[in-house]
């Protein structure tokens, strides 16, 4: 297997590398790169800076704004976008409610919804996770029922990141309660502004509002907002978390994280000198690079076979780089939180955040990345499709 990059491959690279270090504004990669909390007007910018280039959703289908690349132009694509600490094309409008829409959704859907994804004219979050229902997502009791032209929605989600900022929801709701878990479950498109819907903040353990609780009281629903088929959720919901997991292992954020560390501790005093001249440190940070090459080529390895069969199919080796790739991601705040001392203690007076050097923002950022092992499914969870679908066990 040849793992090299073509020259075209290479010019490609350099392409987004250039754009990204020249179109996106410096501010906004600079609050990624030190864990500041982005604004929405943050997100918004930079979104639609990408999609007036045609890069918001370069995996849609060419007809809705797609860029029709192989795996490897998107892997490049990503990996640089990371490293540029470029922030993410909103996960939950591109890869998650837009390609379901694209490929479920009937075509006064894709027509009214999907343009105005790409372009974040709507905001949108998940509600699948609830309070009974989170790795067992089949167990969830939020409910619709059908009265007319509409759904009747009661229940409850959980976890539901940006929520605060989200125009519309997607949800998982139960619609034949009679049926087994999985066989009653529908994909409803829902307006946040709709009456009888209420958001409540979750404060998390970094002390930021990020996740938050969404409650449905007797919401009415347009069953024209209904994706697919009453009762065939599900199968929707499989495909949105197979697109969930593009770019699990991070590794271009991780390579941006290694090379800040290394910059940083050359900066940071230490004794007579710098963090740069502990052996030890260094010898950390090396371990991380080294086991980061190795992840490298394994995601690599993947793309490549991408390549050559049905890349809609979910490989089961990504729950190797899942695994691996959370792990180094926490591996990386904990090298910043070191080098940040004890500077990265909470600052006393937080009414001007601008003012706050990168230390204030280290350990919230390490204790966030605590996240990374647990969503897109737990690596306990991913130890055993390891050992079922490649050990055989």
């Amino acid at each position: 297997m040849d793992l090299r990059f073509t020259p075209e491959e290479t010019a490609f690279r350099q392409e987004v590398r250039a754009f990204f270090h020249s179109e996106i504004p410096p501010e906004i990669r600079r609050k990624v790169s030190e864990g500041r909390s982005l604004a929405r007007e943050d997100y918004v910018t930079s979104q639609r800076i990408l999609n007036a280039k045609g890069w918001a959703v370069p995996h849609w289908p060419k007809e809705w704004g797609g860029q029709d690349w192989d795996p490897i132009r998107r892997y490049i694509f990503m990996e640089e976008l990371m490293q540029a600490a470029v922030p993410l094309p909103l996960q939950f409008n591109c890869f998650m409610v837009g390609p379901v829409i694209a490929a479920f959704g009937n075509e006064a859907q894709k027509r009214r919804f999907l343009p105005r994804i790409a372009n974040l004219d709507d905001w949108w979050c998940q509600g699948f996770s609830e309070p009974g229902a989170g790795s067992d997502l089949a167990s969830l009791k939020t409910r619709a029922v059908r009265d007319g032209d509409t759904y009747v929605v009661d229940g409850q989600k959980t976890w539901t990141t940006l929520g605060q900022y989200a125009d519309w929801i997607f949800c998982l709701v139960r619609t034949d309660p009679a049926a087994k878990k999985q066989a009653g479950i529908s994909f409803l498109l829902i307006d946040m502004k709709s009456p009888g819907i209420s958001v409540r903040p979750i404060i998390t353990i970094d002390g930021r509002h990020e996740v938050n609780e969404v409650f449905f009281d007797s919401v009415r629903v347009p069953a024209e907002n209904l994706v697919g088929e009453e009762n065939k959720g599900w199968d929707y919901a499989k495909f949105l978390l197979a697109n969930e997991r593009t770019g699990i292992a991070r590794i271009g954020l991780t390579k941006e994280r290694v090379a800040r560390v290394k910059r940083l501790a050359k900066e940071t005093p230490a004794g007579a000198g710098t963090m740069w001249d502990d052996a030890d440190f260094r010898a950390r940070i090396a371990t991380v690079e080294i086991e980061l090459k190795a992840l490298e080529i394994t995601q690599m390895r993947v793309v490549a076979a991408q390549s050559r069969r049905d890349s809609s199919k979910p490989d089961p080796a990504s729950s190797i780089l899942k695994i691996k790739g959370s792990e180094l991601q926490q591996a990386a705040t904990e090298l910043l939180v070191e080098l940040a001392g004890p500077l990265s203690l909470p600052a006393p007076v937080a009414n001007d955040v601008d003012a706050l050097g990168w230390e204030a923002f280290a350990a919230p950022t390490y204790l966030n990345t605590r996240k990374v092992s647990i969503y897109g499914g737990s690596n306990e969870i991913q130890r055993n499709v390891i050992a079922k679908a490649i050990l055989g066990l």
